[in-house]
């Protein structure tokens, strides 16, 4: 299987918000809504175009990912950093590594494009194998209840998150249905 990773164009939308639906129908944790937040982050500021990437194989998508703008606040101070989500596998081509491809590159071009951190909230036994621990070793809290170890951050540079504590910020799409 020769898969290849390329930034989302404008064309495969429609392609992506469907795969996106069959991928969460039946996943454990969803709302049923990640197709729409897509949608909504994409016309967002929060939205970077080059960290909405797809997975093809034989010119057929069968993977998305998503990194958009989001703050981690502490009083007064903001810094900037990442959020992923979504992340989705056409359900025939899930468990075959190419949740991990798109993760793995989503995260080399963020930090190429000087991004220092992102944040996840997700699988514990799967993010963690791409280098993401638990956001509370960084003094980082999510904005509603979750569990601890399913909240994560990872370093794109060695101790970027060092001096950074607060609270994640996401965009208000992330809230809207």
């Amino acid at each position: 299987m020769t898969i290849h990773i390329r930034q989302e164009e404008l064309n495969d939308n429609h392609i992506v918000y469907d795969l996106i639906k069959s991928a969460f129908e039946s996943a454990e944790h969803s709302d049923g809504d990640e197709q729409n937040l897509v949608n909504r982050l994409r016309t967002s500021e929060s939205f970077i175009p080059e960290l909405s990437l797809v997975a093809v194989e034989n010119d057929t998508i069968i993977g998305h990912i998503l990194f958009t703008k989001l703050f981690i606040a502490d009083y007064d101070t903001k810094y900037e950093s990442l959020g992923l989500a979504p992340l989705a596998v056409s359900p025939d081509h899930q468990n075959k590594g190419v949740g991990g491809k798109l993760i793995n590159e989503g995260l080399k071009v963020a930090k190429e494009l000087g991004y220092r951190s992102a944040i996840v909230l997700g699988s514990e036994k799967y993010y963690p194998r791409f280098g993401f621990l638990e956001a509370k070793n960084f003094e980082i809290k999510p904005p509603f209840e979750v569990p601890s170890e399913n909240f994560m951050a990872i370093e794109l540079v060695e101790n970027s998150l060092e001096n950074v504590n607060g609270i994640v910020v996401y965009p208000k799409e992330f809230f809207e249905q």
